[in-house]
């Protein structure tokens, strides 16, 4: 039977939208239509006897004018063609999928007043693969209005659909504003890049752990009463992590070093960091998918109509840009390791774990590629908080950029695995060199693993083939 995801509402998970955006398909709570339906009612009485923004005024700076009622239906289709403004490369089939799930599952909680034909539609698009042209420039953290209002209008039938298609759905000026009030296409970005982060944290543990092997490294940084001692949750999980890979039990035996250097002394003071801060990440991003966003609020339960700012997305953007730098500190690490391995002094082995005649280069030019790998991580690790927006006349004078900090994320995450899979690649050498015996202890398996895969052959070749299997192994050292 294929994967099913259930749409409720309220229990979705990131791993829900990871799966979803690989293509599994969707089943909706039969009580999300009652909700939604009962949502959808409330609103259209209560826009006969109360103002409310974007059904009877305009948007915006334009929320002071009021609406002709006897034309609803065409203001909502020229508000939706006026914000479907995105420009830049169209987003990937897996992040659209992942957009329209996020956006499914928040209409599911039936606090957006849309009517519930929408639910349906973007439901059926999901179950047959149908996919709308999003474009990936539009948006500063305050609402992807463009990449909603693309949607919309391909729902309705005035744009093709980029994949497949579903019949035409009417929207009408309640239906716009409401489909396009979200952060959906933001959201499904930085799931996406999260669950590449944290993917990646679990394999630099197994990388890690092959590095100190290969080094010959101390134990006595990893011991249990070390940590103890300062316990941080991530810190501890990552020292704990490294002893069970290495077979380590009880008191750690002297190490070949009296102190090792930073690369493997301090990982778990520099990778715990960033195990909580994308453990927060995924925190902040349970909530805002499961998070009604839409403005204003319909409240079955109160009866009314809230405006209100939750279209802001502070949370996300602060937990993008905490995660993007605790990444980079760990991937320092990582490039500081692959320098160990290359030294002679650390690995009695030949520098550049050459082999082959005298200026043999070895594995020289791994630092090289890490470091470009390492600087455009740098770069993208940059905080996008410390900027903002004032628009629509001055009317939203503050935004948050969380779009630009889910790109930046999913850019750190494949230079971070360009590093990783660099380090990987002289650590498996420095091991077929020393011909090390790794008896039996878990990170054997990951040993095993990357030495049938990666070029035995070595003398002087080109790397990039080797390279680029490391960096595919990495998904299984996550798993190990």
């Amino acid at each position: 039977m294929a994967e099913q995801v259930l749409v409720d509402g309220n229990a979705l998970t990131c791993e829900d939208v990871a799966r979803v955006a690989a293509g599994a398909s969707v089943l909706v709570d039969p009580a999300v239509m009652d909700r939604a339906d009962a949502s959808f009612h409330l609103v259209t009485e209560l826009i006969g006897r109360r103002e409310v923004y974007g059904r009877t005024t305009g948007v915006g700076a334009l929320r002071i004018e009021q609406l002709d009622p006897e034309s609803s239906t065409e203001h909502g289709r020229r508000l939706l063609r006026s914000h479907a403004g995105g420009i830049g490369d169209p987003l990937a089939p897996e992040k659209v999928r992942a957009m329209l799930l996020i956006r499914l599952n928040q209409l599911a909680a039936g606090r957006s007043g849309a009517h519930p034909r929408l639910i349906t539609a973007l439901a059926d698009a999901l179950n047959s693969g149908s996919l709308p042209l999003v474009r990936s420039v539009g948006s500063v953290g305050t609402g992807d209005l463009t990449a909603l209002a693309e949607t919309g209008l391909t729902l309705a039938g005035e744009r093709p659909w980029a994949t497949g298609g579903i019949p035409t759905v009417p929207i009408d000026t309640g239906d716009a504003l409401a489909f396009m009030s979200s952060n959906a296409a933001t959201l499904a970005q930085a799931v996406l890049a999260a669950r590449e982060l944290h993917h990646l944290l679990r394999a630099s543990h197994v990388v890690a752990a092959l590095s100190f092997v290969a080094l010959d490294g101390n134990p006595e940084a990893y011991a249990t009463a070390v940590h103890l001692a300062r316990p941080h949750p991530g810190q501890i999980r990552c020292a704990a992590e490294i002893r069970r890979l290495l077979g380590m039990v009880g008191l750690p035996k002297p190490g070949r070093r009296l102190q090792d250097t930073y690369g493997l002394r301090a990982f778990p003071q520099v990778q715990g960091p960033a195990l909580d801060a994308v453990d927060y990440l995924h925190e902040v991003l349970r909530v805002e998918i499961n998070s009604s966003t839409e403005n204003p609020m319909v409240s079955v339960e109160a009866q009314d109509v809230f405006h209100h700012a939750h279209f802001h997305t502070a949370y996300i953007a602060i937990a993008l840009d905490q995660a993007r730098a605790a990444v980079h500190h760990v991937a320092e690490l990582s490039a500081a390791r692959l320098s160990d391995l290359v030294e002679p002094e650390q690995t009695d082995l030949p520098a550049f774990l050459a082999s082959g005649p005298p200026g043999s280069s070895g594995v020289m030019i791994l630092e090289y590629v890490a470091h470009d790998a390492l600087a455009r991580l740098r770069q993208a690790a940059l905080p996008v908080t410390l900027g903002t927006a004032v628009v629509s006349r001055g009317l939203e004078d503050h935004a948050s950029f969380a779009t630009q900090a889910a790109r930046q994320a999913a850019t750190a995450g494949i230079a971070y695995r360009q590093v990783l899979a660099c380090e990987l690649v002289a650590a498996v050498r420095a091991l077929r060199m020393r011909q090390a015996e790794l008896v039996d202890i878990p990170v054997r398996a990951a040993f095993d693993l990357a030495d049938g895969v990666l070029d035995p052959d070595l003398t002087d070749h080109s790397l990039t083939g080797d390279v680029q299997r490391a960096e595919s192994l990495l998904d299984d050292f996550a798993e190990l």
